[in-house]
């Protein structure tokens, strides 16, 4: 038995059954909302922070 009959039997098994849930429409539909959810709050996050910071500056006089 050669390497490559082992190669084309992972390769046959994953494009069977590997990569099936990526073919999903709900499971793109969860992974896209998911991902656009988190960069909301990641984004609300950076600005909160933001403004705390710019707040402090102008109280401590270093803002230009």
């Amino acid at each position: 038995m050669s390497s490559s009959t082992i190669f084309y039997a992972i390769a046959d098994f994953m494009g069977k059954y590997g990569f099936m849930p990526y073919e999903w429409d709900w499971f793109k539909m969860i992974f896209n909302y998911g991902a656009i959810v988190l960069g909301f709050i990641g984004l609300f996050y950076w600005l909160n922070l933001q403004m705390k910071m710019t707040k402090k500056a102008k109280e401590e006089g270093r803002l230009f």
